[in-house]
């Protein structure tokens, strides 16, 4: 509070993560989200940070509720910022790798369908606003 009246602190910051998995064949990891935001459309597995966690905790946390996987998690693939009206999604997306690399993925959680997309499919699929272009942005997609 100032002598004017209350600050403005402006936007609650949530600490979030994705993980950017790419199995043997170069294929991305998506979920088809299940809640808003942005039910139904396709984004990476991930979530919130919960109070103790570190991201690497989080993100290994986030696959395994959403697609059943377990991964290895390397390092910070990128960060966004996704603002949503009184709070800001700040997200660390983390390249992960699949332990053991033959894993089968089922939807679970908030996740209501989960797939290994190549290039032609991630094109295809409606997907949560500027995650692909983002992505290869980043760098973080083959090809």
């Amino acid at each position: 509070m100032t002598a004017d009246g209350p600050v403005d602190a402006g936007p609650t910051v949530v600490p979030c993560v994705g993980a950017v998995v790419l199995d043997a064949s170069g294929r991305l990891l998506l979920i088809r989200r299940g809640h808003a935001p942005h039910a139904g459309l396709w984004s990476l597995p991930g979530g919130r940070v919960e109070a103790g966690e570190t991201l690497e905790q989080a993100v290994r946390r986030e696959v395994t509720e959403e697609t059943g996987l377990a991964v290895a998690v390397g390092a910070v693939a990128g960060q966004v910022r996704i603002p949503a009206g009184a709070v800001v999604y700040d997200v660390v997306d983390l390249a992960c790798t699949l332990e053991p690399p033959d894993q089968q993925p089922v939807a679970g959680d908030d996740a209501t369908d989960v797939v290994f997309a190549d290039a032609a499919t991630l094109d295809r699929l409606p997907c949560t606003p500027r995650l692909v272009e983002t992505l290869r942005a980043w760098g973080a997609l083959p090809g």
